[in-house]
């Protein structure tokens, strides 16, 4: 009787990997490359290596050595070589994803400046970054900087865009011999595929109404149409940007902004039943149920935490909006946590930075990482399906409003 399996071969796997040197991490990926390569060469020539066959078409001839860098360092990989025509890695030896020269070049750039120079050093060895002079930087980074302009100014052409997502992050850059905060806003939306993409990026001085205004005009110049709910934070500028540029679109109290709200007007001990009470709001069947029970829950804190009963009677409408769309996709409209994951996978790479040289950096790295986002969303499966999408379109969530609604609900009044 054999002994059952107590291990998980991919964890130990894992475990393993963070826990080697960077020598083993090297010698372990140069030992895959060469043998990926080597595959590859024998399905060029027919057959395997050194094996007689009547399906070879080509033959060996010996090894050339390249250096190949990678963020464990460089490598010194063994391309085979053919007797007939030529063999040539490309899927390998291309060079890295956007968002890895982008962040290359940007901590090359810092490094050259003579920013944070002993740190500097460091990530420069991290990233596997040897020889690179200014000229190089140069290069690289005009290379960068006209793919992230093509990105940031195509059109917008895959709609209508039922559902956008608008958030901003505050990132800190070198100006005028200080460091300054500066935000860069971006919005993502649903296209009328199902499929999710990154609609623009810009940075701005302040996150005022100004900068909001002319960022979404810019996404609707560019061709941004149909969009039935907008979900962002409650920002004042934001709020009111939406309103001026997108009419007959309604506005989604972003949940987990609304959520750090909520806690700073709450009792530290009496939190944790808050919170469970405001998500059995959003777990109800269907609008009425939310309804119902945002009632029962208003009656359960009025008594105990009035001041915290008030903050979410105020907030009804604003965290309520998803409501009148298909109960199908109100996890993914009613909430801005996919646009959370997405500023964490920016603050991941940003923050190997930490202070910008220039708001051009910032471009560079934050437009190269949404682009290779975007690519990723576009090839993923869909995520809405298109039944869904086609539901949502008929749902009159934010008709023109009349003089009494104004008057009555000043909160739709500025959505719509």
């Amino acid at each position: 009787m054999t002994a059952p399996h107590v291990i998980d071969p991919a964890r130990f796997l894992s475990e393993q990997l963070e826990q080697a040197s960077p020598d083993l991490m090297r010698s372990m990926l140069t030992t895959f490359i060469n043998a990926l390569m080597s595959a590859e060469a024998d399905a060029v020539c027919g057959a395997e290596y050194g094996v007689r066959s009547e399906a070879r078409t080509n033959s060996r001839n010996g090894y050339r050595h390249r250096d190949f860098d990678t963020r464990t360092g460089t490598l010194d990989v063994a391309i085979p070589k053919v007797r007939q025509g030529s063999y040539f890695p490309d899927w390998l030896l291309e060079r890295r994803r956007r968002a890895e020269a982008a962040l290359t070049s940007v901590v090359a750039t810092c490094y050259l400046l003579g920013v944070s120079t002993r740190r500097m050093e460091k990530l420069v060895e991290t990233l596997g970054i040897t020889r690179l002079s200014k000229s190089q930087v140069s290069v690289m980074a005009a290379d960068l900087d006209a793919q992230v302009e093509a990105f940031r100014t195509r059109p917008l052409d895959a709609g209508p865009y039922t559902f956008v997502a608008a958030d901003a992050l505050v990132l800190k850059v070198r100006e005028g011999g200080r460091v300054v905060n500066v935000h860069a806003m971006v919005a993502t939306g649903v296209n009328a595929d199902g499929h999710r993409e990154v609609l623009g990026i810009q940075a701005t001085s302040a996150e005022d109404g100004a900068g909001w205004l002319a960022f979404f005009r810019d996404l609707t110049a560019r061709g941004l149409t149909g969009v039935k709910l907008v979900t962002s934070d409650a920002h004042a500028g934001l709020v009111a940007a939406i309103g001026a540029t997108l009419p007959g679109a309604a506005w989604q109290r972003c949940r987990t902004h609304y959520a750090a709200n909520l806690m700073a007007a709450t009792p530290k001990s009496s939190w944790p039943w808050v919170k469970t009470l405001l998500h059995s709001v959003y777990d109800q069947p269907d609008a009425a149920g939310v309804q119902a029970q945002f009632d029962r829950v208003l009656d359960a804190l009025a008594e105990k935490l009035p001041r915290v009963a008030d903050h979410l009677d105020a907030a009804r409408a604003d965290i309520l909006a998803f409501t009148p769309f298909p109960k199908g996709l109100w996890r993914q409209v009613w909430s801005n946590n996919p646009q959370e994951r997405l500023n964490r996978e920016i603050r991941r790479r940003t923050d190997v930075v930490g202070i910008f040289p220039d708001r051009t950096a910032l471009i560079r790295l934050v437009g190269a990482v949404l682009a290779e986002q975007h690519d990723e969303w576009i090839e993923a499966r869909r995520y809405l399906s298109l039944d869904l999408i086609q539901q949502s379109q008929t749902v009159g969530t934010a008709p023109a409003p009349t003089t009494e609604q104004e008057e009555t609900n000043p909160e739709l009044a500025l959505s719509a």
